[in-house]
């Protein structure tokens, strides 16, 4: 079995990105808007470390953010997982990211497995209703005929799409101005 070594700057780094993702999450519960911030930690430690340390942060952020503030972020947890597994390897898949003009491909290949996930949680174990502001936007089309599993999941996707393409926005240009001792991008001499 293959021992998985990190630095001590890597291990505050994914500290830091799941505070990242705990800030972020506080933000839009606060702001009430129908979008999330929760994963920009999440999908920038996927981006520096590949999938499987990008899951590290969703998970540590779930569990904190479920079990203090909010304890519908415990059942979300193995989204979270998702979305830095799928931006890990879609950003080491380096024909996807090598425009700014696929960035939006790159939204939708994260946003849409996370969306069936989290749809499927939120209709099934919580019947359309969690303390985000898209939840009345569901209840909403719900009552006005649609089915609830379809109804969170347009409402789901929209909000996670606009979400994942501000994030992944904010963090292609952010990892150009870290430091190399973050990224481990040095240049040779």
């Amino acid at each position: 079995m293959k021992r998985i070594h990190l630095s001590a700057s890597q291990m505050s780094f994914i500290s830091l990105c799941v505070v990242l993702n705990i800030v972020g999450s506080n933000l839009a519960g606060l702001s009430k808007l129908p979008i999330y911030f929760d994963s920009f930690g999440t999908v920038l430690c996927a981006m520096l470390y590949g999938p499987i340390y990008g899951m590290i942060p969703g998970l540590l952020s779930g569990l904190l953010v479920g079990i203090t503030v909010d304890v519908y972020s415990l059942f979300f947890i193995p989204v979270g997982m998702l979305i830095g597994l799928l931006a890990g390897i879609v950003y080491r898949s380096k024909r996807l990211t090598s425009s700014k003009a696929l960035l939006p491909v790159c939204a939708f290949l994260v946003t849409l497995p996370g969306t069936i996930l989290a749809s499927c949680i939120c209709a099934f174990v919580f019947g359309g209703i969690t303390s985000s502001v898209s939840s009345l936007l569901v209840q909403y089309l719900h009552q006005a005929g649609m089915n609830l599993v379809a109804s969170v999941f347009c409402v789901q996707f929209l909000t996670d799409y606009v979400d994942r393409l501000l994030v992944l926005v904010f963090a292609v240009f952010l990892v150009k101005y870290l430091p190399a001792s973050i990224t481990g991008k040095h240049k040779k001499g």
